[in-house]
């Protein structure tokens, strides 16, 4: 199958309906049919993802209720079990051997967070250059606080705050807080930091490596709590770190006293005091007192047994060298010379003792990864194992297994250039920031495009077929990803670039997305040029983000654009062509213009039957896409054998319980009540109910729209009190989920003011329709079919209101 994106979309979305438009409707997996209406007033509704029109196609899925659709971003959250506590989440690193523990500086921590009478408060932020131990003071902390048994210590890598957003998220289902859901991971992340305001159990929460303060200002944990406090680290020396209960710790590097003493029972620890031969003190001094040169200098002397004098004469005598080699960044960092030497002098000793001298290039393709971490799965996969038999020097190009790059990664993390833990699942290899710039300053240029293009390829080859938008692997390779965007010499056109902004969209990530592909996009014009196959690629992918931020007059420009660049330089019966031209035909349906789309999705149809066959799945996503047009034109006669042919593809192709099965099948059942044959789509919603509250659980907004749309059925057999419980229960959580001027909740009102009127409670229903219209006025504009709607049912309304009831 052909598809702009690689995974499948669920989308809610729903027909409003009211007794002076009465009919049924249709909604599609990229967007939405809507109610079609006996007398000819245009159906109202909108494709909300029209992005995804293009590689999933569109189904139906709508209620024969709702009216308009829009993307549910799917965040399957874990399942819940009960909380025993004390928790500990998260990974904080191991203390160093060794390690100091700074009394000085923990006094001036500790003192920072207590307030009058005792009660902790506020936030402290540990500042410092890279290497000077902010990350060892804070897991010190972590540890002290979950060894005397603190009920919840959170350690949470801050580098990417859409990283914070997802473990917040993460921890509300966890520990099942009131309102977390797992459709959204915003809503969930608020409703965790909403526990950590009001619980009365104690609590610790570390913000690791703090990059982004603007970013992180909205996802701070309670900061005037007398039961949690919180901690974090950071490179900057930021104004926004500050305030508002926020104070900086400055972090510097050890004493002269700490680094000796480091030094000398690091060595002691290893029962190698005879290397300590009295010029500790000046090795330490030489280092500049850095705590990660200090760690490096120490792993080097014990692996090679080597006494301190001899080690400081060595560093001495390559200062020169080194000197060439030195990063202009590393005076800005306060690391100097020194650490770059101590660097180098261990990365020889790992590569002497690594099998096949991999321990070099298992190090420069690390050092374009992002230093938080990367999945050790990367290593097994085939375009890094290729890649390291290429760069064997040993001899012939023979295979790498995978045991020996296995060994590697022991070695380095022996030798402190990378630290390796199998327990930091999805970042189980890591290396520090600085370490990995030094390691680029000294790769060969001539070297550095094909790393960059075996990164991303290995990325790119270990990415699930089917991700999971909230899953943490996702999250881990978007990280890597956007780290490699920015490395020397890199590819801006390989597709791994395309993924992850694709994973982003999944993901709900849209104004993520958004400056991904605008930024994408800029690279790709200036290097690509304007008319290249990734140019053109980017600009699809760019409207299809402006689609689901509801930009549909952006989407419009870009898209016409793409399809006319598409035709132009492919031709018509291109399947890129017919992929643009799909995503036009969505951002059509998206600004109500039906009869256009319809003619664009008749062209994508015909073209796909005549290209790949009538079993082809992207023939049968054109097929859905155009049921769902015929639907919003009321031709329902011509939708039903689509829907009934896409039912039978999928059922046969992907099984019966498959999700797109699921999604066939209530698009058949909207087509049935558009058709009025309410007793066949009944069956049809019922199952499809009990197979979304097994999928994704009684709350999901997938499992919601499920009970819009037997809710709508249930209305048209009569049965209003059945339909009443139902959508009173959708129009809450969708409040409760999206917001209470979400279009979406709109929707749902409309739909519960039908039911009303059914009922006879016709004031009831006034109040919502009158809600509805303003806010379709408002987003969509008068002239929208959405707000003609709203506009007839009101009247309709008004006309139903007995003369005592219009006086009230």
């Amino acid at each position: 199958m052909t598809r702009l994106w690689p995974w499948k979309k669920r989308r809610a979305a729903s027909v409003e309906g009211g007794e002076t438009v009465p009919g049924a409707g249709c909604v599609s997996e990229t967007g939405s049919a809507q109610l079609s209406p006996e007398r000819e007033i245009p159906p109202a509704g909108s494709v909300t993802a029209a992005a995804y029109a293009t590689a999933a196609g569109r189904d139906i899925i709508g209620s024969a209720l709702e009216a308009g659709s829009s993307v549910t971003n799917i965040y399957l959250a874990p399942a819940a079990t009960g909380v025993s506590w004390p928790l500990l989440v998260g990974t904080p690193p191991l203390l160093a051997s060794s390690f100091q523990d700074r009394s000085v500086l923990r006094a001036a921590i500790d003192e920072g967070r207590r307030a009058a009478g005792g009660d902790v408060r506020g936030a402290q932020v540990l500042s410092g250059g890279g290497g000077v131990g902010k990350s060892q003071l804070a897991a010190a902390y972590a540890h002290d606080a979950s060894r005397v048994g603190t009920d919840l210590v959170l350690w949470v890598t801050a580098v990417d705050v859409q990283q914070v957003i997802a473990m917040y998220a993460h921890m509300a289902q966890l520990m099942q807080v009131p309102g977390a859901l797992g459709a959204d991971v915003h809503a969930d992340a608020q409703a965790f930091l909403g526990w950590l305001a009001s619980t009365s159990r104690k609590w610790l929460v570390v913000l690791d490596d703090v990059t982004d303060p603007a970013a992180l200002a909205p996802w701070w944990p309670a900061l005037n709590s007398r039961n949690g406090w919180v901690l974090a680290t950071s490179r900057l020396k930021d104004g926004q770190l500050t305030g508002q209960g926020r104070k900086r710790v400055d972090i510097d590097v050890y004493t002269l006293a700490e680094a000796v003493t480091y030094l000398e029972h690091r060595l002691t620890g290893d029962a190698l005091t005879h290397l300590l031969d009295g010029s500790q003190e000046q090795l330490a001094h030489e280092l500049g007192c850095l705590p990660l040169a200090l760690g490096h200098a120490a792993a080097y002397l014990i692996n090679q047994q080597m006494a301190c004098a001899d080690y400081l004469t060595l560093l001495r005598d390559r200062e020169r060298s080194l000197d060439e080699m030195l990063p202009s960044w590393a005076d800005t960092e306060n690391y100097g010379r020194q650490v770059t030497a101590a660097l180098l002098l261990s990365r020889a000793a790992a590569e002497a003792a690594s099998p096949r001298r991999l321990a070099l290039p298992m190090l420069r393709l690390t050092a374009l990864l992002d230093p938080a971490g990367h999945p050790a799965a990367l290593w097994k996969s085939q375009p890094v194992l290729s890649h390291l038999a290429r760069d064997d020097q040993q001899g012939p190009s023979l295979p790498v297994s995978e045991a020996e790059v296995h060994e590697c990664l022991l070695v380095l993390h022996r030798y402190a250039l990378i630290t390796y833990s199998s327990s930091s699942t999805g970042r189980e290899v890591r290396m520090h920031a600085l370490t990995a710039r030094a390691v680029l300053e000294t790769t060969p240029h001539a070297l550095q495009p094909d790393l960059a293009r075996t990164a991303a390829d290995a990325l790119l080859d270990i990415w699930p077929d089917e991700p999971d938008p909230g899953h943490e692997l996702s999250a881990v390779l978007r990280a890597n990803t956007l780290t490699l965007r920015h490395a020397p010499r890199g590819d801006q056109s390989h597709k791994v670039f395309v993924r992850a902004g694709r994973s982003m969209v999944s993901s709900g990530l849209f104004q993520s997305a958004l400056t991904h592909w605008q930024e994408l996009l800029a690279l790709l014009e200036k290097e690509q040029g304007l008319e290249a196959d990734e140019t053109l690629t980017a600009r699809t992918d760019l409207a299809c983000t402006f689609n689901e931020i509801g930009q549909y007059n952006d989407a419009r420009l870009l898209g016409e654009q793409v399809l006319a660049d598409r035709i132009r330089l492919r031709g018509e019966d291109d399947p890129r062509t017919q992929t643009a031209r799909a995503v036009l035909a969505a951002t059509y349906c998206n600004l109500g213009r039906y009869d256009e789309a319809l003619l664009l999705e008749q062209q994508v149809l015909y073209a796909r039957r005549r290209l790949f066959g009538d079993e082809h799945p992207d023939t049968q996503w054109a097929c859905a896409n155009l049921a769902v047009t015929y639907n919003q034109l009321g031709q329902h006669n011509d939708a039903l054998p689509l829907c009934q042919q896409v039912l039978a593809a999928r059922a046969k192709y992907l099984g019966k319980n498959h999700p797109d099965t699921f999604l066939a099948r209530s698009n058949l059942a909207a087509t049935y009540r558009n058709l009025g044959r309410h007793e066949e789509a009944l069956p049809l919603c019922e199952q499809v109910l009990t197979e979304r509250i097994s999928l994704c659980g009684p709350n999901h907004l997938d499992t919601h729209l499920a009970r819009a749309n037997l809710a709508g059925t249930y209305r048209y057999l009569g049965r209003h009190n059945d339909a009443l419980l139902l959508e009173e229960q959708v129009l809450a959580a969708r409040v409760r989920l999206l917001g209470d001027d979400h279009p979406d909740t709109h929707r749902a009102r409309a739909n519960l003011a039908a039911t009303y009127n059914d009922l006879g409670r016709h004031n009831d229903a006034l109040l919502l329709q009158e809600q509805v219209l303003a806010a379709r006025v408002r987003l969509l504009g008068p002239g929208h079919p959405d707000t003609f709607r709203a506009q007839t049912n009101l009247a309709a309304t008004h006309l139903r209101l007995s003369p005592s009831e219009a006086e009230e």
